[in-house]
């Protein structure tokens, strides 16, 4: 019976594994983002302008805290502030070309440096991994 037998194990083992991975993957960024100003990056990226507190709530970190965020993304010129067509009042981050530049090379590097170890692996390890993905993804959602 190998430790990952052990029914409290599973837990603590995926955890540690993907902990490690997710460490090694933010070393392959581009640029001086932090993790925190990645994820939020990313955010803008995907779901298209942004106010701060629609960012706040996606990101599930403090008001403030994306208040300051946003405005270093913002400094580096990764984002953009527009004007709400529909409320002046309220500013949307948007992304800008330099930040959709900095998210696909980041994003690239990554799946490089994922693709070189995977090669390294049986067609059989690969095969148990593609398996794992959609299982990996119920783990990661909200759901």
């Amino acid at each position: 019976m190998t430790e990952l037998d052990q029914p409290d194990s599973l837990p603590s083992g995926l955890r540690l594994a993907v902990m490690r991975l997710a460490r090694r993957l933010r070393q392959q960024s581009v640029g001086q983002v932090t993790a925190s100003q990645h994820s939020a990056l990313a955010t803008v990226g995907a779901k298209g302008p942004l106010s701060l507190g629609e960012m706040a709530a996606i990101e599930q970190i403090a008001p403030p805290s994306m208040t300051r965020i946003a405005a270093r993304l913002e400094q580096m010129g990764l984002v953009e502030r527009q004007v709400d067509p529909a409320d002046r009042r309220i500013a949307r981050l948007a992304i800008t070309a330099a930040g959709a530049s900095l998210l696909e090379e980041t994003r690239t590097r990554r799946d490089l440096y994922l693709a070189r170890y995977v090669q390294r692996f049986t067609e059989e390890e690969r095969a148990v991994l593609a398996a794992a993905l959609p299982l990996l993804e119920r783990l990661a959602s909200d759901e």
